[in-house]
């Protein structure tokens, strides 16, 4: 099957990628050329594990290829999937100005049936936007092609998105044209192999359960994040009571570890696109009104610590930081919660030295090379030189068995602040560090 991918960004890169190991032809467009130069220069544009090998391989194989030129990548593909960003606009509803261009481009260009796919995540309604948009190109050239409006959301989750592509828990399918829906199982049979994984539904609801999946992971963690803040004054430890109420098999344990908050690209705009998308049919939806409400405060946890500990003016305090991105495997910063406390601390007087296994380079792009107060560290022994306290904000594997008796011999004052719970209390104040996690005894 031809394919053409509209954005080169995680979920369209990711996408194409994966349909070409199956053995598609896969055209990526691009309207930055930066991206597609580095393309075509044999890198990617982000960091995703397996993603750099897998997108060369394919390149190698003559199925996959990249592309600036919208006519290309129209007339290249039977399957026009727009993966292009829905960013939050100023009143938090997604900004869909990216996807309606895209498939503006699609009507002005095409000549032949096409099935367009939805792969971004947007509102409901977004469906009926690209195909009136698609129509009324069609209209101004005086054309009547016929076309399908699919919704396939995605459920990649970074840092893990190959394998979430390659073998997924589920594929949602939005759709009511039979021709459409045979190509989709068709396009989607190599990934489903062991048993149907594909759920059809009509368009609404595939523009819906995007949303809500990500609406019920964010609920988890701020739920369990408050919990935690509770556990602390009353003397309980949040560990114990995640694996009390995990062991139930109608609760599990995905998404209830507590920690400084989520991040990235997705919950928090999402969550805050479906309250967007709720006002506008004058609901208001109060669980999620809370649940951001509790991540704001909860990125916060880790300066009110450290504040509580030495006072609101920081000056002539220097606090070393491991883990920059908003979790492990990738490099992506986009609200994470060290951004919250970076800024926290430098505003207080204090300085930091930062270090992340994969993030640095972006950390670079949003504070400059020489920032103020902030030093990008070369490794996290590095980060801890002079520092009076370390601050553990991104549970990277690297960072999770640690020398404690080394870090207490370097640190000034022999504090741990373990933002994400990587570390056993007792172990830690063995080694006669002081110990401050989220919840924990």
């Amino acid at each position: 099957m031809k394919i053409s991918i509209i954005g080169t960004g995680y979920v369209g890169l990711v996408s194409g990628a994966c349909l070409a190991e199956v053995g598609n032809h896969v055209l990526c467009l691009d309207v930055d050329p930066r991206k597609i130069e580095i393309l075509k220069n044999g890198g990617i544009p982000i960091y995703e594990p397996g993603l750099e090998d897998m997108v060369r391989r394919n390149v190698a194989a003559g199925r996959l290829s990249f592309t600036t030129d919208v006519a290309e990548s129209v007339a290249y593909g039977q399957v026009q999937f727009i993966a292009v960003g829905t960013p939050p606009d100023e009143d938090g509803s997604a900004d869909l100005q990216h996807v309606v261009a895209a498939a503006r481009g699609i009507g002005r260009h095409m000549t032949a049936t096409k099935v367009v796919v939805d792969k971004s995540t947007v509102p409901v309604g977004t469906a009926d936007k690209v195909r009136a948009a698609i129509q009324q190109e069609l209209a101004a050239r005086g054309l009547s092609v016929p076309f399908s409006v699919v919704s396939n959301p995605e459920f990649l989750k970074e840092g893990a998105a190959v394998e979430d592509f390659m073998r997924p828990d589920r594929i949602v399918v939005g759709a009511d044209d039979p021709h459409a829906i045979d190509v989709m199982r068709a396009l989607y049979a190599p990934f489903q192999r062991n048993h149907e994984r594909l759920i059809l539904m009509d368009v609404k609801s595939a523009e819906l359960t995007k949303y809500a999946a990500n609406a019920m992971l964010a609920t988890r963690i701020s739920f369990m994040n408050e919990l935690a803040l509770l556990a602390e004054r009353l003397g309980a430890d949040i560990e114990r009571v995640r694996q009390g109420i995990g062991s139930d098999p109608r609760i599990g344990y995905q998404f209830l570890y507590p920690g400084c908050g989520y991040g990235g690209s997705c919950f928090p705009k999402d969550v805050q696109a479906l309250m967007r998308t709720a006002s506008d049919q004058k609901l208001d939806l109060q669980i999620l009104q809370s649940v951001e409400a509790v991540n704001r405060r909860q990125k916060s946890v880790l300066l009110d610590k450290i504040v509580a500990r030495f006072g609101e003016n920081l000056a002539g305090r220097h606090v070393a930081v491991w883990g920059l991105a908003f979790k492990p495997n990738t490099d992506d910063m986009r609200e994470a919660p060290s951004r919250v406390l970076i800024d926290g601390l430098r505003a207080r007087g204090a300085t930091v030295a930062a270090y992340d296994p994969v993030a640095m380079d972006e950390a670079r792009r949003i504070y400059g090379d020489a920032p103020a107060g902030l030093r990008f560290a070369a490794s996290p022994e590095d980060a801890l030189t002079g520092a009076d306290a370390l601050v553990i904000v991104t549970e990277w594997k690297a960072f999770r068995s640690p020398d404690f008796e080394a870090i207490k011999a370097v640190l000034r004052h022999p504090l741990i602040y373990d933002g994400r719970n990587l570390y056993e209390p007792a172990q830690v104040r063995q080694a006669g560090l002081e110990y401050h996690g989220i919840g924990r005894l």
